[in-house]
């Protein structure tokens, strides 16, 4: 059926008149409803992405399933040094994790970036301290919903959005009662903290007024403009109950002695933020190298032990010695040397798709000077290759539409562990990553043929 919808939605777009009329829409609607990132247009495709609702039930188990160990790791590594280790956490860090945010969840709003095949379905990483595109996937499914094309295509076919803000906004809500002991008094105030002028911003401004719609003033602070005095954390005449932290730890860092007020007011317990520094922990991309080692088997039930080795690539910290897979004894310099056709090589804590060397597309010479950087830098990983999803898009070029092969990276939202949203990332390259240069559609469920 997927194949065949989508075979019908191009056929659709064969009428210039539709074609052109969803074109100049679209383009219209990305502008007023702020979806660009970084000055370009954030969807510059024709089509969403489609899942068949059994599809998107078997992946919401999985990413469960999954999460409830990922869990386990955060309990497991506040209480055990050695653990915290292996993640790679700096002793700054460390410090930070240490913190009890005042309620239990590690990452009440998180995302798993993932490829979904006929044979396969397989995570690459998660982003479990500040995912963005909750905002923008939401606005991207009210703007593809009312094109002329999907208009026409609804006719034929039962449609499903997924919306996130919502399920946001409930997400810091609730990590608020929990913080507080019972329910607050009057509508909480809520920062939306980050660096000045990122890319991100205007998902930003999307979130701040929908929290404002919802009853629940906002607004939008960097660090530098936060103070904190009496007890209270503020931003100019604003006091803050809750920090919506898009704010990452490596990018705090730099900053936290020149901008102390966040995390005075968090040590105090004077905010509650979302998602707190103790994220971290989790956000580093060696947390697939405790999920897939043997070693930490015991931390997991018989079903996340089943989820974790058919959906968790096999994934190491590089470094000289010896480990396992799959049940054999290996060396993992020299592994990593052999199987360069298989494999990946990341630093443990970066986004936007930068430091990444991708075996199957270097030379063996290109190979060799990636794992020597990989071993002098220290903190790299090396992760197995899975399979990855194409399908062909309609995708703008100027005022044109052409036909192109894009990879597929499906991106489950989770809140609070449950699979509520997703969005899908679109790209000409082994990348599917926004920062690098992707697209982004919203990923609409299809419940079968219309009555």
């Amino acid at each position: 059926m997927l194949q065949r919808a989508v075979a019908d939605y191009h056929d659709l777009l064969t009428d210039s008149t539709l074609a052109d009329a969803s074109r100049a829409m679209l383009d219209a609607e990305l502008e007023r409803a702020r979806l660009i990132f970084g000055g370009r247009r954030l969807s510059p495709y024709l089509r969403p992405h489609f899942v068949t609702a059994r599809d998107f039930a078997r992946i919401s188990r999985v990413c469960e399933t999954v999460w409830r160990a990922i869990q386990k790791v955060k309990d497991a590594a506040i209480a055990d040094a050695s653990l915290v280790e292996e993640l790679g956490l700096t002793e700054k860090e460390r410090e930070l994790v240490q913190i009890d945010p005042g309620y239990r969840a590690v990452s009440p709003t998180a995302r798993l970036d993932s490829f979904l095949t006929p044979e396969a379905y397989s995570f690459v990483e998660l982003n479990g301290e500040s995912p963005a595109g909750i905002a923008y996937a939401d606005a991207a499914f009210e703007i593809f919903s009312r094109l002329p094309v999907m208009q026409r295509f609804a006719a034929k076919y039962r449609l499903r959005p997924m919306y996130g803000r919502r399920q946001l906004l409930d997400v810091l809500l609730d990590a608020y009662r929990e913080f507080l002991g019972n329910a607050p008094a009057q509508p909480p105030h809520i920062a939306i903290v980050d660096l000045k002028d990122v890319p991100t911003q205007k998902e930003f401004e999307l979130f701040r007024d929908f929290f404002a719609r919802e009853g629940y003033p906002a607004r939008i602070c960097t660090p530098e403009e936060l103070e904190f005095r009496n007890g209270r954390l503020r931003c100019d005449d604003f006091e803050i109950d809750i920090v919506y932290k898009r704010l990452l730890v490596n990018e705090y860092l730099p900053i936290i002695e020149s901008a102390p007020a966040l995390l005075e007011a968090y040590r105090a317990r004077a905010i509650c933020m979302v998602n707190s520094f103790r994220s971290k922990l989790i956000h580093k991309k060696a947390l697939f190298a405790v999920l897939t080692d043997e070693r930490h088997a015991a931390l997991f039930d018989r079903e996340e032990r089943e989820a974790i080795r058919a959906h968790v690539p096999w994934t190491r910290r590089v470094r000289d010695g010896w480990t396992n897979r799959d049940g054999e004894r290996i060396e993992l310099l020299a592994f990593i040397e052999r199987e360069r056709e298989r494999l990946v090589l990341k630093p443990n804590d970066d986004y936007g798709g930068h430091g990444i060397f991708i075996g199957w597309n270097s030379t063996p010479a290109e190979w060799a000077e990636a794992v020597a950087l990989a071993v002098e830098n220290g903190d790299y990983l090396v992760q197995e290759r899975v399979p990855t999803a194409r399908e062909v898009f309609p995708m703008l070029i100027g005022d044109s539409v052409e036909f192109l092969e894009q990879l597929v990276d499906l991106d489950p939202l989770l809140f609070n562990g449950k699979v509520g949203s997703a969005f899908t990332r679109l790209s000409s390259t082994e990348l599917a990553n926004v920062s690098a240069g992707g697209g982004m559609v919203p990923t609409f469920i299809i419940d079968g043929e219309a009555d």
